[in-house]
């Protein structure tokens, strides 16, 4: 592993915009079950995130991003293809078993690295995918011309990288035995793929994902040595959380700093954000959110996310502007100046990046999870949200509730009851998604 060299994942995108007129490169970073408030910028009093912190003062910090879904499959197709989840195929976590398997890629979806290929960019994956274990839905399959990670939808062990004892790390189609920590790995190699591209004049395209901070809750011993000797006191199950993403942000560190030591750093617009909310019972923590990771309410979909684009954003900004992961597609198509030849689901938010008012109050969203086992037995949840206006099903065989997030934001009061037009407004809005979604096949191929 090299030592200390750059900054950057929950989820986390980085431009680069080179000198003059020459098209931005483009580095995409996402966390894996990073809580609201895992990130001392977010208010951690417990940890400590350098990398994140310093990308959050360059930059702008947002308070109101939503992952388009509280699992992971279903953010990372909404990321990827600028539309819901649903409307993507993958309405449910795509599984390395078929009998738990909720999702496909649909085949006519045209993913980001693929739109970008079209302007001559250069498109590279590392970590992990979780989108599909096989032709034609790996990464090299759907428009990336590089990929060294996982395809599966956890590991079992960050140091043998298996799931179900299957080995699914990749370097493009071949199968690969690396040593080492996952982290530590993705990191590597992240690196390596920015160092290499000093040697091509075309603009580039890169998707870092790491699995952590989810389970297993395995962090390095040396990492988790720091924290225990920065606080005894911690409870073991959130000292070992803490020292997994301390350890990521490090790496964000290292990849950061590659991008300066390259050359690139000038002319970068990055963008952070997570999947979903932090897995309460390992000790994440989602501030004074309501719930956690799989839920519907504020804490299971509301994520840290960051942006930043020296030149651009403004250094130490914040925005209240309500986003979601679907949005990250279309605002970098529009940053780098590639019109949409299709229909997505998502809004670009590039005139808050530049400083703009953005009123997208407006906007009707919808967030859906389809999972089988008893709890949910292959039906869904669901939330729609207008305004401060939120209607949700956090269970298929509960009664949907009714919250103002202006009034009541960490939804402790339903009133469903007392405001019978606007529950009626929404559920109406839900059925109707619900139709549309109906039409997309998700069963895998």
């Amino acid at each position: 592993m090299r030592p200390m060299k750059r900054l950057f994942s929950t989820l986390l995108v980085v431009l680069t915009v080179a000198p003059a007129l020459a098209q931005p490169n483009v580095v995409l970073i996402l966390a894996d079950d990073l809580g609201y408030e895992d990130l001392s910028s977010y208010g951690a009093p417990d940890l400590h995130t350098p990398a994140l912190d310093s990308l959050a003062n360059s930059g702008m910090r947002f308070t109101q991003f939503y992952a388009n879904s509280p699992v992971c499959s279903l953010t990372r197709a909404a990321l990827l293809s600028g539309r819901y989840p649903s409307m993507a195929g993958v309405p449910g976590v795509i599984r390395t078993h078929a009998s738990n398997n909720w999702g496909a890629l649909s085949p006519d979806i045209v993913l980001l690295p693929a739109m970008l290929r079209r302007r001559g960019y250069h498109t590279a994956m590392v970590g992990k995918w979780h989108l599909g274990l096989s032709a034609p839905d790996r990464p090299i399959d759907r428009g990336f011309d590089h990929f060294e990670g996982f395809l599966g939808d956890m590991m079992d062990d960050y140091y043998t990288h298996q799931r179900h004892g299957l080995n699914y790390m990749r370097r493009g189609s071949q199968v690969i035995e690396p040593a080492g920590h996952a982290t530590d790995l993705f990191t590597e190699w992240a690196v390596r793929y920015i160092e290499s591209r000093t040697i091509s004049s075309a603009p580039f395209f890169l998707y870092l994902a790491y699995n952590a901070p989810h389970t297993p809750i395995q962090p390095p011993e040396s990492w988790l040595n720091r924290v225990r000797e920065r606080n005894p006191e911690m409870e073991d199950a959130r000292a070992r959380l803490v020292a997994l993403i301390e350890h990521m942000d490090h790496g964000i560190g290292q990849v950061l700093h590659a991008l300066t030591a390259s050359g690139f750093a000038d002319n970068t617009l990055v963008i952070f954000v997570s999947d979903n909310g932090g897995q309460l019972n390992v000790g994440a923590r989602n501030g004074p959110l309501r719930n956690g990771k799989g839920s519907m309410y504020e804490g299971g979909l509301r994520v840290p996310a960051i942006a930043a684009w020296p030149g651009t954003i403004t250094a130490g900004s914040t925005s209240m502007t309500a986003l979601l992961t679907m949005d990250i597609y279309p605002t970098v198509l529009d940053a780098i100046g590639v019109p949409l030849t299709h229909l997505i689901d998502g809004t670009s938010f590039l005139p808050t990046l530049q400083g703009e008012l953005q009123d997208l109050s407006g906007r009707v969203v919808f967030f859906s999870r389809r999972e089988g086992g008893l709890r949910f037995n292959g039906k869904t949840i669901d939330a729609v949200r207008h305004g401060p206006w939120k209607l949700l099903q956090n269970s298929p065989f509960a009664s949907m509730e009714l919250y103002n997030l202006d009034r009541d934001p960490m939804e402790t009061t339903d009133v469903s009851q007392a405001e019978p037009e606007v529950f009626n407004r929404l559920a109406a809005a839900l059925r109707r998604q619900i139709q549309e979604a109906g039409k997309v096949p998700w069963q895998q191929r």
